[in-house]
């Protein structure tokens, strides 16, 4: 009498290979995701380095600033911001506010109305009236820069700071119009035909209804604006002498024949900069919003 014997091979369970497989990609995901994460500090620290290198130069002396290798180690002196402030450095501050933020408030004033007429409410031809907006930046600033000093001089407005708020409102009204018609484009149209069907005029139909929906692209369009003019330096060196100085001017003032007095140039710098850095701290949440609003439609 014969017996068979039957033999078994074990046998690999789908589950438990597709586990593995789940778990190598998963593993994979991580180290890809540590490695951008890597590669993302090493870029912000080689961007900021120059701007944290400024700050630490403010503090040292000029003798210090101009050693190689640079001195790491060092005592912190505030001597080179009393001398900024020593040679009028408030000044330069206050007009470079003064003419930022009021020719800012015009520019948004006329880019709403305005992008809205390009957007909600069409006009005829408004594709003529765009490409006329962007048309006023195809010339160089510097290849109109000698009629503009003329009709200046002959209006006796050079050095004069409504003069310069005036120029920084043309340069900036086309960005603003073109940026705000791209956020009013994104207002859903029920919302505009329910304000009419309830009687809203046109007036209350845009500041009531349509611009609370787009503010945080409105934020966006006015910090660019501002920093824009707060950074402006070709026409504020041109047109303007004492009065009028605006701070851009005022930071190349510190590069002459002698040399570059590296230790106050940073010190001003670093004055410079902290009112843009406090306005974008102060709108991050709005103009990360409003940056990418516009950008999918």
């Amino acid at each position: 009498m014969s017996t068979a014997v039957e033999t078994t091979r074990p046998q690999t369970t789908q589950p438990a290979r597709a586990e593995r497989s789940g778990s190598s990609k998963f593993t994979k995901r991580k180290v890809v995701g540590y490695l951008i994460t890597l590669l993302t500090w090493v870029l912000v620290l080689l961007f900021f380095f120059p701007v944290l290198w400024m700050v630490i130069t403010s503090f040292k002396t000029e003798g210090q600033a101009a050693t190689f290798p640079p001195e790491f180690f060092f005592t912190p002196t505030l001597d080179r911001y009393a001398e900024v402030f020593d040679r009028g450095m408030a000044l330069y501050l206050l007009n470079s506010f003064a003419v930022a933020v009021l020719s800012t408030i015009v520019v948004m004033l006329l880019a709403i109305p305005a992008a809205y007429a390009l957007s909600v409410r069409p006009i005829a031809r408004w594709q003529d009236g765009l490409f006329f907006f962007i048309s006023t930046k195809f010339m160089p600033i510097a290849a109109s820069i000698i009629p503009v000093f003329l009709l200046l001089r002959s209006l006796n407005l050079l050095d004069n700071l409504w003069a310069l708020g005036l120029l920084y409102l043309g340069i900036n009204l086309p960005l603003a119009v073109w940026m705000m018609r791209s956020f009013f484009a994104e207002v859903p149209i029920a919302v505009v035909e329910a304000a009419q069907i309830d009687g809203a005029s046109y007036s209350r139909e845009l500041w009531r209804v349509s611009l609370p929906i787009v503010a945080p692209g409105a934020a966006a369009a006015a910090l660019i604006c501002f920093i824009f003019a707060w950074n402006e330096y070709f026409l504020a060196n041109l047109l303007t002498a004492v009065v009028a100085r605006t701070t851009p001017p005022f930071l190349g003032s510190f590069v002459d024949g002698r040399g570059q007095f590296l230790a106050i140039l940073s010190a001003a710098s670093t004055i410079a900069v902290l009112p843009v850095i406090i306005a974008g701290w102060l709108a991050q949440k709005r103009l990360v919003r409003g940056l990418a609003m516009g950008a999918v439609k």
